[in-house]
């Protein structure tokens, strides 16, 4: 199981566009996606709500910012929405968790600024700190028209932190909003002047996943050696954390 959180302080950065769209993405891949609300406004809940069932099917889940628990076995990917002003105990229990954080971040001096000291106190976390949870930046809300996407890259170059792109302003992502549908549910012919914006962002995940996938095939020794092979520490830590042991469910 990966659990992917999207994080920053600021309000209005795009955390429930992006979280959405990133569940939205797993799902339409035939994943099994639960999509976590710790916001008090719930807005992924919401987007959840106005969701047909005809579309690739997304789990709600919500979530207590102070009390975390494991989500439903059968899980394949968790993805977060966190709220603004999400720092000390709350931040590290989501890192305790997420294989990947991202933090999606416009062009005004307060999102920066916000992202900037999130992740100042990410890197503090040890799974941060070890590579073991991974964090990126995302512009978000970008006009085209102006060069704030260059600026937005440079400053993450800055902070030395992978930047995976910019997301261009657009009205149709308000459209899709509205009908709980993100812009991987449509065929890519049809929004081919948007996908492109989101393929960094969607290798990056499908970096992240292959590397949480790998582990138990590679850790795991063959059944003639099983007996008397110590266990692994590493893939008794992976099956822990997925919720099973090594003699099953």
């Amino acid at each position: 199981m990966s659990v992917i959180a999207v994080v920053n302080r600021k309000g209005g950065s795009g955390k429930s566009t992006l979280a959405t769209h990133v569940a939205g993405y797993l799902a339409t891949r035939g994943c099994s996606v639960m999509l976590g609300d710790v916001d008090r406004q719930q807005s992924s809940r919401l987007w959840l709500g106005l969701r047909s069932p005809e579309r690739a099917p997304i789990r709600g889940w919500t979530i207590d910012e102070r009390n975390f628990a494991r989500p439903p076995l059968g899980t394949e990917h968790v993805v977060l929405d966190t709220p603004g002003s999400f720092q000390g105990v709350g931040l590290m229990k989501v890192a305790l968790y997420a294989d990947a954080i991202l933090l999606p971040a416009t062009s005004s001096v307060f999102d920066r600024a916000a992202a900037a000291d999130c992740i100042a106190e990410l890197r503090t976390l040890p799974r941060v700190a070890t590579g073991k949870c991974r964090i990126a930046c995302v512009g978000m809300r970008i006009d085209a028209r102006t060069r704030n996407a260059e600026a937005l890259s440079a400053w993450a170059a800055g902070l030395e932190i992978d930047y995976l792109g910019t997301i261009r302003s657009a009205q149709a992502y308000c459209k899709f909003l509205e009908q709980g549908l993100s812009l991987f549910d449509f065929p890519p012919a049809r929004v081919e002047n948007y996908r492109h914006d989101w393929a960094l962002l969607t290798a990056w995940i499908d970096e992240v996943l292959a590397f949480e996938a790998a582990p138990p095939r590679l850790l795991r020794p063959v059944a003639s050696q099983a007996a008397s092979a110590p266990e692994n520490p590493l893939c008794a830590s992976f099956l822990s954390r997925a919720g099973l042991s090594r003699g099953g469910a």
